[in-house]
């Protein structure tokens, strides 16, 4: 009985709430402008939300103003002046009400997303309680998206700003707080991180529905989605049959004092899965468009090594789709290269994919396979990998003359039964060793320490069979032979999910990236 009616009025508030137009008694801002916001320097700053229709609307910081009108939708949107860094300050905004923002910084404002490396917490890296307990950074800000999934683009979250603390810091992303402080200190600015990352989320995800639909690779993503959805819309269909049946039958056993039959369950909301193309696009990066930014970091593609040859394809359209909808150019987008694991052999198919997206303008790779886990694939040492992130945009976009990355192989030639192999990003030399992470450390030890012999560098001949090669650095190549290959065709290195044995580095201590001369 009690059962029946708490459904009966459930179902009514669901049907109200549906029913219900937006309206805005009061000027509303997108979540990103609260209290302790950082907005991006140099650029000019978007300020947008919502207001009754025709309402005028006025925004002023420090010594300028802008005004507009809301449009028939009830939408605004003003662009203030690009500032030098500073604060804090007031972001006043007024129209039928008025709000002030405080404690408002203007320095640098990085997206930071992907897939459980980078929803990572500070909290569970090497050394936490240190890092919790030094986390005093007043200029750092956090702003965490909360996890949500959508069947349409989304015009805000339910989120705010926090000052960077030991209180605020332990959930936070570990990536993107260690690459923010990494910044913080070089620059001496104020840093604003927006965190939006799920765990264990396809690219496609990430992906708008206008680039995965426009490219004949990715098209069936969308045409499956348009089958699946119209598979959910009869299965509602069904449910709302299944429904009002049971709501005469529990009528009647109720009149004739008999016990109320089971209600039907009711579908799960297939367009809330965080694991369907576009889902996570719509809910947790179109809310935060057309916000002022620097650029992008991301640590993803665990969840799509299964599909590393199309991974070619999804991750740049993936780029290009947030680079279009941002309309702010071809803004910096810095990713992590998958760690060394032992994983499902499709590693190093995916780890390539990633490097080929390098030929999108103003990318850039940090390599991790020499701090990953062989056995955890969530590796702990997220300091390292922040910097090595950090490292690309202070180099890129801050006009820091340092090395950003690890030998990145260039061309290959052959000398008799032997290959040489040429690299980009070798200028300050190439070195063996010595690796970062505890399982090579420990098997180094146990071989007497690092003896200076290069490895995980293999070659093959016509057959293709790959064999271990002896290598050794030569003038700034590598040259690479095999007694089992009288005449070679192919080279590889780190071709393994966990190439625990490769340590070619650079003399700035970053490691080569995994490659092939061929497939």
């Amino acid at each position: 009985m009690k059962k029946f009616w708490f459904r009966m009025a459930l179902a009514g508030c669901l049907a109200a709430a549906l029913a219900t137009p937006a309206t805005w008694a009061n000027v509303k801002l997108n979540a990103l402008f609260n209290d302790n916001a950082v907005l991006q320097r140099g650029e000019a700053i978007p300020v947008w939300g919502w207001a009754d229709p025709g309402e005028k609307i006025t925004v002023q910081i420090d010594r300028q103003k802008a005004s507009t009108k809301a449009d028939q939708d009830g939408k605004w949107m003003v662009k203030l002046k690009s500032m030098k860094e500073g604060g804090p300050y007031e972001l006043k905004v007024a129209g039928n009400n008025e709000i002030t923002l405080k404690n408002i910084m203007i320095g640098e404002v990085w997206v930071c997303s992907g897939q459980s490396n980078m929803q990572w917490r500070v909290g569970d890296v090497n050394n936490a309680e240190y890092e919790v307990a030094h986390a005093w950074y007043p200029n750092i800000r956090l702003f965490y998206v909360p996890r949500v999934a959508a069947g349409a683009p989304q015009d805000n979250v339910n989120a705010s700003w926090d000052v960077c603390s030991p209180d605020t810091i332990p959930n936070f992303s570990a990536v993107a707080y260690f690459f923010g402080r990494e910044l913080n200190e070089r620059l001496n600015v104020p840093i604003g991180l927006i965190h939006t990352s799920w765990g264990g989320t396809p690219a496609e995800s990430w992906t708008s529905e206008e680039f995965l639909s426009g490219n004949p690779e990715l098209e069936h993503y969308t045409a499956n989605e348009r089958e699946q959805l119209a598979k959910v819309d009869q299965t509602y269909a069904d449910f709302q049959k299944k429904f009002a049946d049971w709501v005469e039958r529990a009528k009647a056993a109720e009149a004739h004092g008999e016990v109320v039959p089971e209600a039907p369950g009711v579908p799960g909301d297939y367009r809330r899965n965080p694991w369907r193309p576009t889902s996570l696009y719509n809910a947790m990066i179109a809310p935060l468009i057309p916000c002022a930014f620097r650029g992008a970091i991301w640590y993803q593609g665990e969840s799509n090594a299964d599909r590393a040859i199309e991974y070619r394809t999804l991750f740049p359209e993936m780029i290009k789709s947030w680079r279009a909808n941002w309309d702010q150019g071809d803004f910096p987008f810095y990713f992590v290269q998958l760690a060394n694991f032992n994983a499902n052999g499709k590693w190093p198919e995916l780890r390539e994919a990633q490097t080929m997206t390098l030929s999108l303008p103003h990318t850039g790779m940090a390599v991790i396979i020499d701090i990953g886990d062989p056995y955890d694939i969530h590796p702990r040492n997220k300091q390292e990998v922040g910097r090595r992130l950090a490292l690309n945009a202070l180099a890129q976009d801050y006009g820091y003359d340092l090395e950003y990355s690890g030998p990145m192989y260039k061309s290959m030639s052959k000398d008799g039964s032997s290959i040489v192999l040429s690299f980009d990003h070798a200028e300050s030399g190439l070195v063996a060793g010595p690796r970062m992470d505890e399982a090579y450390v420990r098997r180094a030890s146990r071989n007497g320490g690092g003896d200076g012999v290069l490895r995980g560098f293999e070659i093959a001949g016509s057959d293709g069979a790959y064999h271990p090669a002896n290598a050794e650095i030569k003038d700034g190549k590598v040259v690479v032979s095999s007694p089992e290959v009288s005449d070679p065709v192919n080279a590889r290195y780190a071709w393994k999910d966990n190439p625990d044995e490769a340590n070619l580095y650079n003399r700035a201590g970053l490691p080569a990236s995994p490659f092939r001369t061929g497939e």
